[in-house]
């Protein structure tokens, strides 16, 4: 490992930001902004239940994660057309690449948008095609991880996968997610089977609200190879050795988790527990529309918070890229200009 250089404290902070990163917990219609959300209603002659881009904003209180998906739900109404998918993203993308980003594995759920009767293609190539204009443009890669929703049926997602087939050379994976409670990761067993058939990659929410019961199961019965949130872990030592030992990555998401209440405040968050037991954590923005901040901000705010060192900040963001589905080549990469960057900032200190 990389004996990380000292950096003085006034410096982490903007070290933090200039740092390369992979974001790897990201939901596409999460980072729709009130204002573009707005515009796309606009743009689509669609009435919005709310007076201003201020009112909507002041609506986004949650107290759970239900509370945020009815919300969350509404907002994603206004994407109708390709080029609809094509600007949220490109609209996320940019912003990522300020922060540094250099890679992004981006959720979406197709679910939500073929209820409205938009179709599958749609919203892929839309997203797909952002993504291929931000590599060009930005510099920025960026790859497509569709989701099915839990709270729907097993049936449902077979059907959604169906309809995916003819475009799978334009996602990288599958995963899981919406609302966790009373729905664990077995629900959908068969088909992430079908999905490991197919070479696409696995990965599934687990342990945000649910218990540790819930990350066995994404494990051992849908075979993931990552876990999104799993902060509640640490209630079961022998699933932190497991998770330590196979270097299963974790994508935690410490704003979100702070305006869902998983935790009081983010003083409390348990990130510094799970890299001190050796596990392959990442800080990532989830919602960033809705979670107060973009990936940047859960960095700053969550060492501000808990007076992580940056020791700890090059662990993550080397985890960051570990835990990616890139290719080895563009990882050494990425984990080339990590250590640059940390020694630009000891050599300027």
């Amino acid at each position: 490992m990389f004996k990380v250089p000292p950096v003085s404290a006034p410096r982490l902070q903007e070290l933090l930001r200039a740092m390369p990163k992979a974001e790897l917990h990201i939901h596409i219609e999460g980072s729709l902004e009130p204002e573009l959300i707005f515009a796309l209603a606009q743009r689509n002659d669609l009435p919005l239940p709310y007076a201003s881009v201020e009112a909507l904003r002041q609506a986004y209180a949650f107290s759970n994660l239900q509370s945020f998906l009815d919300i969350y739900y509404a907002g994603a109404s206004v994407l109708l057309h390709e080029q609809d998918f094509y600007d949220m993203a490109r609209a996320y993308l940019a912003r990522a690449a300020m922060d540094n980003v250099a890679h992004a594995e981006i959720f979406f759920d197709p679910q939500t948008h073929i209820a409205r009767g938009v179709a599958i293609e749609t919203v892929i190539n839309g997203l797909h095609r952002a993504c291929a204009d931000a590599r060009a443009e930005l510099g920025i890669s960026a790859t497509l991880i569709l989701c099915f929703l839990r709270h729907l049926s097993e049936a449902s997602a077979f059907e959604t996968l169906e309809q995916a087939q003819p475009l799978l050379d334009k996602i990288v994976g599958v995963g899981l997610d919406s609302s966790e409670l009373g729905h664990p990761p077995e629900k959908f067993a068969r088909v992430f089977a079908r999905c490991r058939e197919l070479g696409l990659h696995l990965v599934a929410h687990a342990g945000e609200e649910g218990p540790p019961a819930y990350i066995w199961s994404a494990l051992d019965m849908l075979k993931v190879e990552r876990i999104d949130h799993g902060v509640q872990a640490v209630h079961d030592a022998a699933l932190m050795r497991r998770l330590a030992q196979d270097r299963i990555p974790l994508t935690v998401c410490p704003l979100s988790n702070q305006k869902l209440c998983v935790f009081p405040s983010l003083a409390d968050h348990n990130l510094r527990q799970l890299l001190d037991a050796g596990l392959c954590a990442t800080v990532n923005s989830d919602d960033p529309a809705y979670f107060g901040g973009y990936i940047n901000e859960n960095f700053t705010q969550v060492f501000a918070a808990t007076g992580l060192t940056p020791r700890n900040a090059y662990q993550l963001a080397f985890n960051s890229f570990e835990a990616s589905f890139a290719s080895n080549a563009d990882k050494r990469m990425w984990e080339h200009r990590l250590k640059e960057t940390f020694e630009r900032f000891a050599e300027q200190d």
